[in-house]
């Protein structure tokens, strides 16, 4: 990903927290992606392997959200690129949740992923104060 950013941008924790979460959702995608790849016995795809990649676009999105967010003058659509923000947390946190009642092995490393939203979250709402 190469964003024109601002000096400061790359010093901010919820910026770099970001960018670990891209880094951990996308080892666990290819990880879930590889169990989940084979066919059923009934000749379907497992549904799950759907929501891996939403964890990857969803997490992929998240820098760019702060980066919108950090760049805009006007607070009503910083508001709005907040609540994009908010948005796609949940999502992620969601699907996380629903990828570990799937039947492969990187589900082990969802919890850690989720841990990971869970400090984005409170570094989240630090950084929104200062906005």
């Amino acid at each position: 990903m190469n964003y024109n950013l601002p000096s400061h941008l790359s010093d901010l924790p919820i910026y770099r927290k970001a960018m670990d979460i891209i880094m951990l959702s996308r080892s666990i995608s290819t990880y879930i992606n590889h169990d989940l790849s084979y066919l059923n016995a009934d000749g379907t795809e497992d549904s799950n392997i759907y929501f891996s990649g939403d964890i990857v676009q969803q997490s992929s999105s998240l820098a760019p959200e702060i980066i919108n967010a950090e760049r805009e003058r006007h607070s009503d659509k910083k508001h709005k690129h907040l609540e994009s923000l908010d948005k796609l947390t949940y999502k992620l946190y969601s699907n996380c949740k629903r990828l570990e009642s799937s039947k492969s092995n990187g589900r082990d490393y969802l919890p850690i992923l989720r841990g990971e939203l869970k400090k984005f979250r409170k570094l989240q709402r630090s950084w929104m104060l200062t906005l």
